[in-house]
């Protein structure tokens, strides 16, 4: 009772297809794919960022006192 047999996930394919047709699940598919290589691509700009920002140094100007 606790797993499903092969037509039951046959039957949810067919509703699956029925519900967003054979075009669209590639469509989707390509979009999960693209949003995934933004976040890849992001999560890569934000450390080479995170990089330059410790590897940048700072001058301190000795202060002068009288």
């Amino acid at each position: 009772m606790g797993s499903f047999s092969m037509v039951h996930w046959l039957i949810v394919l067919v509703i699956v297809l029925l519900l967003f047709g054979r075009g669209k699940i590639p469509e989707l598919m390509g979009d999960v794919a693209k949003g995934i290589k933004s976040f890849k691509k992001g999560m890569t700009d934000e450390d080479e960022a995170a990089r330059a920002e410790a590897n940048r140094t700072v001058d301190h100007k000795a202060d002068e006192t009288k």
